[in-house]
């Protein structure tokens, strides 16, 4: 077998790729106020009771 030569390859510059984006969410607590308006309303209602009075006239005739 003959004596091969393994040729000498010049050195090359490295080739970049775009950067891969490796996101992480991280969840924290906020506390937010839900606030929740209440109205009281007392209502007053007027009922009817009815008191009877008798009221008369008395008059004399002649007859």
């Amino acid at each position: 077998m003959p004596n091969q030569q393994i040729p000498n390859c010049p050195p090359v510059d490295p080739i970049m790729t775009s950067p891969q984006r490796i996101v992480r969410d991280h969840y924290h607590h906020q506390v937010v106020q839900v606030i929740h308006p209440v109205e009281i309303i007392n209502r007053h209602h007027c009922i009817p009771i009815y008191q009877h009075k008798i009221c008369y006239t008395e008059r004399d005739e002649m007859a």
